[in-house]
C-alpha cells in the first residue's frame, strides 16, 4: 500500500461513480475527499472505505477547494481525481512504481465517456491532466472554474502511460446543470477582466460548435457527438451573455 501518496478528491452529489473510483484507490493508504453538502449517498459511500477522511466545507471555487484538499493531506506527493475518474489498474500500478521526483509533475491521458460510450471526438480526446504532483513546489490556483497547477521553480513535466477513465455525464440534464454552473462561474471571474457582447457571444458559440462538431469529428458519434457539441457551444454563448450582462449592470 503506498504511504507516501495522499490522493484528494472533491465531492458534490457524487454518488453515482463514487464507489467505484474509490474502490480503485484501496492501494492509497490515504484518500482525502472535501464534500461540499452532498444530499444523496455519497457520505454514506465515502464511509465505507477505511482508507478515506472526509472534510466538509462551503463551496468557494474548484481551485480553492482543491487546494483544501491538498492541506489536509497527510503526505506531500498529491495524487488529485475527480470523483467522476476510475484510476485503471496499469495506472494504479504505474504510479505506486514510480521513483517520485520532486522536480516532477506527472501528466495522465484520460478517456471521456458520455453514459459509458467512448468519446473520441468533439475536444474530448486527447485529453491530459495535471494530476500527481509535490505540494511543496506545486498547487492549484484560485480560479473558480477550469482550475490549474502553478509551479513554482524549474518543474518538469511527465507523461504516464497509464490511463484515466472519466465519466462525466450519463444524461442531457446533466450536461446543462454544469454548463450553467460553470458559465456563471466564468462570468464571475472573469467580470470587469474581459469585455464581452452579444455579437461576441453568438459568433464565439457559432465558432464552438463547428470546431466541435466538424473539425473535431463530433459528426462520427450519432446524437451524442450532436448534443456534446450543441452543449459546448451554449456552454461558450452563454458564459460571455453573462458576463455582458454583469458588465452591464454594472454600469448602471
Amino acid at each position: 500500500m503506498a504511504d507516501n501518496i495522499s490522493v484528494t478528491i472533491l465531492t458534490h452529489n457524487s454518488g453515482a461513480y463514487l464507489f467505484e473510483c474509490l474502490s480503485a484507490l484501496q492501494a492509497f493508504s490515504e484518500v482525502v475527499i472535501v464534500d461540499n453538502g452532498s444530499t444523496d449517498n455519497t457520505i454514506a459511500i465515502a464511509s465505507g472505505f477505511t482508507n478515506v477522511t472526509l472534510h466538509e466545507h462551503p463551496f468557494i471555487g474548484f481551485g480553492p477547494m482543491k487546494n483544501i484538499a491538498v492541506d489536509n493531506a497527510s503526505n506531500d506527493w498529491i495524487l488529485s481525481v475527480d470523483s467522476d475518474e476510475i484510476v485503471t489498474p496499469e495506472l494504479a500500478r504505474e504510479i505506486l512504481s514510480l521513483k517520485l521526483d520532486c522536480n516532477m509533475v506527472y501528466i495522465m491521458e484520460r478517456d471521456n465517456y458520455y453514459h459509458r460510450r467512448l468519446i473520441r471526438g468533439c475536444g474530448w480526446d486527447n485529453d491530459r491532466v495535471e494530476r500527481l504532483f509535490n505540494r511543496k513546489s506545486t498547487r492549484y490556483d484560485d480560479k473558480l472554474v477550469h482550475e490549474g497547477l502553478t509551479m513554482t521553480g524549474n518543474l518538469k513535466t511527465e507523461l504516464l502511460s497509464g490511463r484515466l477513465k472519466h465519466y462525466p455525464y450519463d444524461h442531457a440534464s446533466q450536461l446543462l446543470q454544469k454548463m450553467q454552473h460553470y458559465s456563471t462561474l466564468w462570468a464571475e471571474e472573469y467580470h470587469g477582466r474581459k469585455k464581452a457582447s452579444p455579437l461576441k457571444a453568438m459568433l464565439y458559440g457559432m465558432l464552438t460548435f463547428l470546431k466541435s462538431y466538424l473539425l473535431k469529428n463530433g459528426w462520427r458519434f450519432g446524437y451524442e457527438g450532436l448534443l456534446i457539441s450543441v452543449s459546448n457551444a451554449n456552454g461558450v454563448f452563454y458564459k460571455y451573455i453573462k458576463l455582458y450582462e454583469a458588465d452591464r449592470e454594472h454600469r448602471l
